[in-house]
């Protein structure tokens, strides 16, 4: 099902993969996390290794590391995260913001929701 693939641009080839949310629960299905989920969404990348995507079925926001695909950090979002974050900086701190709608042909949950996290 869905990943998320970091290409090294350079040459093209293929940096890492991991699978991207989980679509079954994980209670119930223990290979779940590792299946991924049909994903809805883009990813962004900082200059300091972060990648942030929602995308998934599950509700989560993820930061991954850019280098090896580990996830970081993870937190359930108000709605589904199909959307894809921005990044911005203010008084001189950085911003990750997304907007958290949920997809009604996906099943996710609805809402209207702008959710920020600053970058520490």
């Amino acid at each position: 099902w869905g990943t998320l693939a970091a290409i090294d641009l350079n040459n093209g080839q293929l940096k890492w993969e991991v699978p991207l949310g989980f679509m079954m629960d994980p209670r119930k299905y223990s290979d779940a996390k590792k299946w991924g989920s049909i994903n809805l969404g883009g990813a962004i990348t900082t200059s300091g290794g972060l990648t942030f995507i929602a995308a998934s079925m599950d509700g989560f926001f993820r930061a991954f590391n850019t280098d090896n695909g580990e996830v970081l950090w993870e937190t359930m979002l108000p709605a589904g995260g199909q959307a894809t974050p921005m990044t911005y900086e203010w008084k001189g701190k950085q911003y990750v913001v997304i907007a958290a709608g949920g997809h009604g042909k996906l099943g996710t949950k609805l809402g209207d929701y702008i959710v920020a996290f600053t970058l520490q």
